[in-house]
């Protein structure tokens, strides 16, 4: 018997492969990758919200707004309830921030051993003396902003120190201003590395670092006077690639006691044995069920989407079908292309001929014209004698006129008063 794989089985088996060994989401440390951040809009699942002055954070239905933009100092935070419990994980954060053009503030990642602090909406220049680690976004530099990292052991004061800026251990540049979009940050503490990247592109890295599980996650931002507004979308916590999900925290079963009479019978440690096995295996028997319950979920919204995918190009190309030109109305254009080609080469000799026309026009023109003028110019222009024999009569004339008038005005009678 033969077995006919269809591409949708193919798909699916590979896909149930990669999810088996892909990363799982913490869903005690992670907030805004489902439907809502907020189910009532008072309060987001196994976080803390606070905030310092007038207007405290605002919950909206796809984002946290920290530092709302009305003048003065606003603070905000959000600190998760849960620890990780995972040495090697993923933190995602999607933000992002907008203001004047003078606007300031600061936004704060925190992973600390004491989670929540007394001061809940602390920045890394108000801060005491936590323990664990601390991204800060601002414009430090005045080159449009920056990220920097911070670590700390618990013995140093942060807030009473003198130049908290050069205790980070490393930054970049990082332009996320009125941006129009918002901007990611990715932290990754692996067994072998730490990495930082921002929008895609490595930020800094060490392998000298390792953070140890049980620490707490939070986010804190402070607006200046002239305030920018931060608002967080979503910030996911996931286990590394190929890290098995812990299995969810439940009460163990309630033990029996035994019969006094068989207490102290071989059967009956035995049968308590059989009963812990089994309240073990229906435990992981649930956790494996719900796992592959998700999983075939998962398949379905994909198999649903890759058909949506394969009606669209179906559709898409029978568009191009119908716009594109059938073969006899490409072969009718070839022939008439072709047609003109034969009829240019046609004329091309006569064109030809009437260009030598043109040039022998004009060089006879040329020649014949310069001939005539020099001819006029030599036949018709007056002589120099004839020019000067007018000259000398017309003198004479002016002379004897002169003459004649000077004879009669003394002749005349003269008057006397």
């Amino acid at each position: 018997m033969q077995l006919k794989h269809s591409p949708v089985l193919l798909l699916r088996l590979s896909l149930a492969a990669a999810l088996v060994h892909g990363q799982y989401i913490i869903e005690s440390s992670s907030f805004g990758h489902g439907d809502r951040i907020s189910p009532n809009r008072f309060g987001i699942p196994h976080w803390h919200v606070s905030g310092d002055g007038q207007t405290p954070p605002q919950l909206l239905s796809d984002k946290i707004v920290l530092t709302p933009p009305y003048p003065g100092n606003r603070r905000g935070a959000v600190w998760a309830e849960t620890s990780v419990a995972q040495s090697e994980w993923t933190a995602d954060l999607e933000f992002r921030a907008t203001g004047g053009d003078r606007g300031g503030g600061n936004l704060q990642i925190w992973y600390t051993k004491e989670g929540r602090p007394r001061a809940e909406t602390p920045s890394i220049y108000t801060t005491g003396a936590f323990d664990g680690l601390a991204l800060v976004v601002d414009m430090y530099g005045g080159k449009g902003g920056s990220i920097r990292g911070f670590m700390n052991d618990g013995t140093t004061d942060y807030k009473s120190h003198h130049a908290v800026d050069s205790l980070a251990f490393g930054h970049c540049d990082f332009s996320y201003r009125n941006l129009g979009r918002p901007s990611r940050i990715q932290i990754k503490q692996l067994a072998e590395s730490f990495e930082v990247s921002v929008d895609g592109r490595q930020c800094f890295s060490s392998d000298k670092i390792k953070m140890p599980a049980g620490y707490y996650f939070g986010i804190s931002a402070a607006s200046a006077d002239t305030p920018d507004s931060f608002e967080v979308y979503k910030f996911v916590t996931s286990t590394a690639p190929g890290v098995t999900r812990e299995l969810p925290r439940r009460d163990p079963p309630p033990r029996q006691p035994p019969p006094a009479s068989n207490a102290g019978s071989p059967n009956n440690n035995q049968g308590s044995r059989h009963t812990s096995s089994d309240a073990q295996f229906a435990v992981q028997f649930t956790d494996l069920q719900n796992r592959f319950e998700k999983l075939s979920q998962s398949l379905d919204n994909v198999f649903r989407e890759v058909q949506q995918l394969a009606s669209k190009s179906e559709s898409r190309h029978q568009d191009l079908s119908h716009k594109a030109m059938s073969n006899e109305q490409l072969s009718a254009m070839d022939k008439r292309i072709q047609s003109i080609e034969s009829t240019l080469q046609g004329y091309s000799g006569q064109f030809s001929n009437i260009q030598s026309s043109l040039k022998d026009s004009h060089s006879t023109l040329n020649e014949g014209l310069t001939q005539h003028m020099t001819h006029i110019i030599s036949t018709k222009t007056p002589k120099m004698s004839s020019f000067i024999i007018v000259v000398i009569v017309f003198q004479m004339l002016l002379a004897g006129s002169y003459v004649l008038y000077k004879r009669r005005r003394a002749n005349g009678p003269k008057k006397y008063l």
